[in-house]
């Protein structure tokens, strides 16, 4: 290990660090929308079982490779399978993380352009009325300049928060807006439920429906379960390699899972609630959080306070994850080429900048170099890392381990800081191979969907 490699300072400040990089903007809407209309508590019930199946044996995975290595994802499958082609998997996880915030970035902007707008009293038009909130979002985010200089300033913060290191800039951060988020949800939640008809959402989220669990519903569960917690692209390998011997895996891997999981049922107690109340339509995905919302806060007492309060903690949850991304690319660039945290930081979030403003202003704005494909540059980016980049990278991970390092050398590292728990191999092998081949599923059966037009599954 290099002497001179940043640590975490505290189990605490990792582990929060860990979960706000799994708690991100699409955990806060995907999940609530996918339990309310796929079984509610039946749905999550499945959830709960595949992220505890295929989630948490690929995120231990990840932490053991970084921790063992402590390097980025490219120095560590160069260490652990040297002169092999096991490294362009670490290759894949910077490239996802490079994609992801290109486009990530431009929805941050977004989402501070609505916290503005909700502080001085601008959602109050738009009470009762969808159309007109509707039209407002498509009239912001399809415009040439407002959304770049709102995703300029979202980026610079993700800059800065990184250029600070990890002890100084993620960990210190992370250690504030974590309880802040969980705080903000939690409030937000107890006032959705004193609303008259807010416990019908309650319902819609949680009561089981088992006749509702299709198929369907089930490989949206195990989808999910992969992509809530930040798989695929590298942060965990990243963030493992700043932890010392003395950590517990397993612990912190349950402890970030249930951080997830327990923020995206808040989120969904809060969103569902308010919605439910005012007699809205819970729609699925951005619609919900820039269109339905909007035009609800109005409607309550206080309307202002709420809305402005919900959208500084989805903005916490897009920042958490933002910088989580933006690091792993800039520790390939520390650990691979030597350069300074500063110029890493600073080069490659300005690139990624630029590539965003080409998702931004293929929503509108006039230029879209991906017309071609039926899809604007924004949604290109979206779908290729969501659907390709992160499950190929977590698939390929688990082999990994399976087939190249040996599960005698990773259970060797795995056991360091479990202290007197014990674990059994072949139960590590079970989950890894069950993770690999859920995923591999899950690939295959979006293949076969773009090339037959029809889903095995789904």
């Amino acid at each position: 290990m290099s002497q001179n490699r940043e640590q975490w300072g505290s189990k605490i400040g990792f582990i929060l660090a860990a979960s706000g990089s799994a708690v991100g903007i699409g955990n806060i809407w995907k999940y609530p929308s996918m339990a309310g209309e796929n079984g509610g508590g039946a749905f999550t019930i499945v959830y709960l079982a595949c992220i505890l199946i295929v989630g948490l044996s690929i995120v231990v995975a990840e932490f053991v490779i970084g921790r063992k290595t402590q390097l980025s994802p490219v120095g560590a499958f160069e260490q652990l399978a040297p002169n092999s082609n096991w490294k362009w998997v670490g290759y894949l996880g910077v490239a996802a993380a490079f994609v992801i915030l290109s486009f990530y970035g431009v929805v941050g902007g977004w989402i501070l352009k609505y916290i503005i707008d909700s502080f001085s009293g601008g959602f109050i038009e738009l009470s009762g009325n969808t159309d007109a909130a509707g039209a407002t979002f498509n009239s912001f985010i399809t415009s040439t300049l407002s959304p770049l200089i709102y995703q300029i300033i979202f980026m610079g913060l993700c800059i800065f928060v990184i250029i600070k290191g990890v002890k100084g800039g993620i960990e210190k951060w992370s250690k504030i807006m974590m309880p802040v988020i969980v705080v903000l949800l939690g409030v937000l939640a107890i006032r959705g439920m004193t609303l008259d008809g807010g416990m019908a959402g309650l319902s819609f989220l949680f009561n089981p429906r088992f006749e509702d669990l299709t198929a369907s519903a089930i490989v949206l569960a195990l989808g999910h379960s992969f992509f809530t917690v930040s798989l695929g692209m590298g942060t965990m390998i990243t963030y493992g390699s700043y932890l010392d011997k003395k950590q517990n895996l397993v612990t912190s891997a349950l402890w970030v899972i249930f951080l997830d999981t327990a923020i995206a049922m808040l989120a969904g107690v809060a969103i569902f609630t308010t919605v439910f109340a005012l007699g809205a339509d819970p729609a699925q995905g951005p619609g919900l959080i820039f269109v339905i919302l909007p035009s609800i806060f109005p409607q309550i007492a206080g309307g202002t306070v709420w809305g402005t309060m919900f959208f500084i903690l989805l903005f916490m949850a897009a920042l958490t994850s933002a910088i989580s991304i933006l690091e792993v690319v800039t520790a390939y660039f520390i650990d691979q080429k030597g350069w300074s945290r500063k110029k890493a930081t600073i080069r490659f979030g300005s690139i990624i900048t630029i590539v965003g403003v080409f998702c931004s202003l293929s929503l509108g704005g006039g230029i879209n170099i991906t017309g071609f494909l039926g899809m604007s540059f924004f949604d290109f980016m979206d779908y290729l890392s969501a659907k390709y980049m992160l499950p190929i990278g977590g698939m390929l991970t688990a082999i990994f381990i399976l087939k190249k390092w040996g599960l005698t050398k990773y259970m060797s590292e795995l056991k360091v800081g479990m202290n007197s728990m014990d674990l059994s191999p072949s139960l590590i092998r079970t989950y890894l191979i069950i993770s690999s081949s859920i995923v591999a599923f899950i690939i295959f059966n979006e293949i076969y969907f773009e090339v037959t037009g029809k889903a095995l599954i789904g």
